[in-house]
């Protein structure tokens, strides 16, 4: 397949880039700088902006799917991830690429009570800004016309461990859980390959 891979500079965007091209796909692989990422090896490395609708649709054409691990913390959540979301839904669609896979954040899913797990008593919300960004993201994604599926750890990310080469879905969100970015890229390949989740929700977590 040919897939770009929006936010292939950032640590979940650098694990689908490299998952992807284990598989054999073709990646192109949209940052912000190139000149920073010349260890992007074997993908075609391009600049983008993934808040630009007429620049999602120009990098995006000729690709069968895209992954969106994007992210700037230079621009308020909430604008940053309601705009991503639009203009991600909008250039793909034109572009023609029919599925898309975005990084999630747990603190959006159902926790074990049901509730947004950042909603659940005890949950750290110093970052309460981000995370309702997120969720705003995510509302946008629920009116997209491409297939999209938003794939979360059930909890956070492991930096430091070392990669199992498996995952498995969650129930629900669970805020002590850890997977690593490589064992997560798994998921999101899978997600592309053999979607399962069509235009909805998903937390995965270590096997």
């Amino acid at each position: 397949m040919n897939i770009v891979i929006f936010g292939a500079g950032g640590r979940a965007g650098r694990q689908a880039v490299a998952e992807a091209l284990r598989r054999g796909h073709r990646v192109t692989a949209v940052v912000r700088d190139p000149a920073r990422h010349g260890d992007l090896t074997g993908a075609r490395v391009v600049a983008g902006d993934v808040t630009d609708e007429a620049g999602v649709e120009r990098v995006a054409a000729g690709h069968d799917a895209a992954i969106s691990a994007a992210v700037d913390l230079a621009v308020p959540p909430h604008d940053f991830f309601t705009s991503s979301a639009r203009a991600l839904s909008a250039g793909l669609a034109k572009a023609g690429v029919g599925r898309l896979v975005v990084v999630g954040l747990a603190s959006v899913m159902p926790g074990a009570s049901g509730v947004p797990l950042m909603d659940e008593p005890g949950y750290p919300n110093e970052y309460r800004a981000f995370l309702l960004g997120h969720a705003a993201g995510l509302d946008e994604l629920r009116a997209c016309e491409p297939d999209w599926a938003y794939v979360a750890p059930a909890g956070d990310f492991d930096h430091g461990g070392a990669p199992t080469g498996r995952y498995r879905v969650a129930e629900h969100g669970d805020a002590a859980s850890r997977i690593t970015y490589a064992d997560f890229a798994i998921a999101l390949l899978d997600e592309v390959e053999a979607p399962r989740t069509r235009r909805g929700a998903v937390s995965v977590r270590e096997a």
